[in-house]
This record gives C-alpha cells, sequence and structure tokens, in this order.
C-alpha cells in the first residue's frame, strides 16, 4: 500500500494534484493547513480514500487534532504538530505516538521534511506542499505489516 502525505498546502492545490498523479498512491493523508484543499483534492480524485487532521491554519475546525489509524497492520498517528509545538521541539509528538502504540508518527507544521528511525518509530514529517519554490511531500510504504517513509521533491 502506497500512502501519499501531504501537510501545509496553504492553498496550492496544483502542487498535491502533481503530486498524486506522480505518486499514483492508494490513500492520502493530510496534515492541515489547509483542509479545504483536501476537500478540493477529494474533488478531483474521488475514488481515491482520503483522510486529514486540522491545522493552526484551519480555524473554527471541530475534527480532531490528533488521529491514530490503523492501515494494514501498522499503527499511525498523525497530526499537524501545532498542538504539541514540534517546531520548539518534536519531543512532545514522539512521546504521545510510542505512549499509544503507534510504528509511525506523522506530522508537519514546520515545512521542513524529515525522515527519522529510532528502532522503535519511524518518524515522517512531509515538508510543506505548498512552498512555491520546493514543494516537498511524503510516501508512507506499507507492506506485510512493515512500514518504510521517504520525501519527494515535486
Amino acid at each position: 500500500m502506497t500512502i501519499l502525505v501531504l501537510s501545509d498546502s496553504h492553498g496550492n492545490v496544483g502542487n498535491m494534484i502533481r503530486a498524486v498523479e506522480q505518486v499514483q498512491p492508494d490513500r492520502v493523508l493530510h496534515l492541515g493547513d489547509c483542509q479545504r484543499d483536501l476537500t478540493a483534492l477529494e474533488g478531483e480524485f474521488p475514488a481515491l480514500p482520503m483522510e486529514g487532521v486540522p491545522g493552526n491554519c484551519d480555524w473554527g475546525s471541530c475534527d480532531q487534532p490528533e488521529r491514530l489509524l490503523e492501515m494494514g497492520g501498522v499503527r499511525i498517528f498523525m497530526l499537524h504538530g501545532h498542538t504539541r509545538n514540534v517546531k520548539s521541539s518534536p519531543m512532545s509528538a514522539l512521546y504521545a505516538a510510542k505512549e499509544y502504540g503507534a510504528q509511525v508518527l506523522l506530522f508537519g507544521h514546520t515545512h521542513v521534511p524529515l525522515v527519522d528511525n529510532d528502532g522503535t518509530l519511524l518518524t515522517l514529517n512531509p515538508g510543506a506542499a505548498g512552498d512555491r519554490l520546493h514543494p516537498t511531500c511524503g510516501i508512507l510504504t506499507i507492506d506485510n505489516g512493515h512500514a518504510d517513509v521517504r520525501t519527494l521533491a515535486l
């Protein structure tokens, strides 16, 4: 299963469309800023399953700011990052993911791509899909209960 991970699109739906066309994912996860972009992407690809969480720019959202998902036997903790202050340090998000028993942590908010594996937790920040000069996305691959992550320049 190939999952396209997007964050911080900030109105640049065109970059998100390019990412879907380039990656050809089985599912899309959007980590916030801006949820309306995910809605627009759903309109372009109605058969493609998509889920998201709100970011700090998604004012008035009633959605859960943090979600724990299970896909292909892998537990995924996803959030935008502002609720755990990841711009200062990702440690709070890392601890929460481990507390929830997640194998994968997905967060955005910093606009800086990151891939890390401490041996118990795989961490991915896809960067900013909405960056006008250097847009990036993330790819989460799940195969037989094993996960792998990477970033991709668009």
